[in-house]
């Protein structure tokens, strides 16, 4: 995963001292196989999970953040694995697919996209945000960055300002979400 946002996301959890996996999906980069619509990139994500989580056992908690077609794949995981207590997801693709699987989303986290967005919509964003605000026994944190485009290439910073700051929250001892 060489895109700077998943590196960003990667770093973040690195220097919170989680054990940390960043992963191509098969197909992208060096990676084999090729692009299964979801499918695969699901089965491959919950087997790196099964993989960190076995040679990280003592881990007392469990967080996923993927990025574009990575927070798909990150929120469909979420739904498969109670273990999993929050999630960052950066541009969810809420307008090129059908996130109605998150009823109801077993987690609280943030939604965190970028409000010059072309590729995915922030509107659709917008949509999914408040579709989930509905549902009892989360909460969902969104956030949007100003100027941003899909790619965050001039406003990084802002977006893992957003992702620390919640991250401090949620990690915080008297954080009142579980």
């Amino acid at each position: 995963m060489n895109d700077r946002v998943t590196q960003h996301l990667y770093k973040t959890f690195v220097n919170r001292g989680f054990a940390t996996l960043r992963f191509n999906f098969r197909g992208v980069g060096r990676s084999q196989g090729s692009f299964d619509n979801g499918i695969g990139e699901l089965s491959d994500a919950a087997a790196a999970l099964d993989w960190v989580q076995s040679i990280h056992a003592e881990a007392s908690t469990t967080w996923i953040a993927g990025y574009s077609f990575g927070a798909l794949i990150g929120m469909q995981l979420l739904m498969r694995r109670p273990e999993i207590r929050g999630f960052i997801s950066v541009s969810p693709p809420a307008n090129m697919y059908d996130f109605s699987f998150l009823a109801p989303c077993p987690a609280s986290g943030i939604i965190v996209q970028g409000a010059g967005d072309t590729v995915v919509t922030p509107n659709s964003v917008q949509k999914l945000v408040d579709k989930l605000r509905t549902q009892k026994h989360i909460t969902i944190h969104h956030d949007e960055i100003p100027r941003a485009n899909h790619f965050y290439e001039t406003e990084i910073e802002p977006l893992m300002a957003s992702v620390d700051n919640y991250l401090d929250m949620r990690l915080s001892p008297d954080c009142p979400i579980k």
